[in-house]
């Protein structure tokens, strides 16, 4: 199947494939369309405090709200409107074009916005642990303007040691992170202002 509407080109899918396959993790500035992130901000600013819940660890039965560990706030994208469909058309031709070259096995894509008020954080963890097999690539799409240094709420990736830092990443507009989740520790530094989101993993 081709991909939607040839949304990523053919270079920049290698350039993708190349970095997750020497080093597992690849950080994109003005990644996609900028009216589609335009529309993507101003939608996650939209979402009322209420419709946002607060970001639980771990996952199904296992979930528990520990606000020494994470204080975000999430919206499941479970519904997507028409600006979110735009984007999951993105992750869809993402998808397609990683498996074709990676062989990733990659089945689909599931994405939430999440807010960081002023002070919150999420300390150091990892997406999906080795033999899981549930998230194999995790995503980060940054939705702030004009974001600085003193604004805190950079993501940091570590190395398996999880002391090592790797990267140091700071939530700028449109810059989209993608990671291999078994491979990285990870954290969210606390944010001095409101910081949003757009988070998603690809599965098996």
């Amino acid at each position: 199947m081709p991909l939607p509407n040839n949304l990523w080109s053919e270079e920049i899918l290698d350039v993708i494939s190349t970095a997750l396959l020497n080093q597992g993790y690849i950080v994109l500035e003005h990644a996609l369309p900028a009216e589609l992130v335009n529309r993507l901000q101003i939608e996650a600013n939209k979402i009322s405090d209420e419709a946002f819940a607060q970001a639980a660890i771990g996952r199904g039965p296992d979930q528990i709200n520990d606000t020494s560990v994470r204080t975000d706030s999430i919206y499941w994208v479970n519904e997507p409107s028409e600006t979110a469909s735009s984007y999951l058309a993105y992750t869809e031709g993402l998808r397609q074009g990683l498996n074709s070259r990676l062989f990733l096995g990659l089945f689909d894509y599931e994405c939430q916005y999440a807010c960081y008020a002023p002070g919150a954080f999420y300390k150091l963890h990892s997406d999906s642990f080795p033999g899981r097999r549930n998230r194999i690539l995790s995503s980060v799409l940054y939705l702030n303007t004009d974001w600085q240094p003193d604004d805190g709420g950079q993501l940091v990736l570590y190395a398996a040691d999880e002391v090592s830092q790797l990267e140091i990443i700071r939530p700028q507009l449109n810059t989209l992170v993608l990671f291999l989740s078994e491979r990285f520790p990870h954290e969210v530094l606390t944010a001095r202002r409101t910081r949003y989101s757009l988070t998603g993993w690809f599965r098996v």
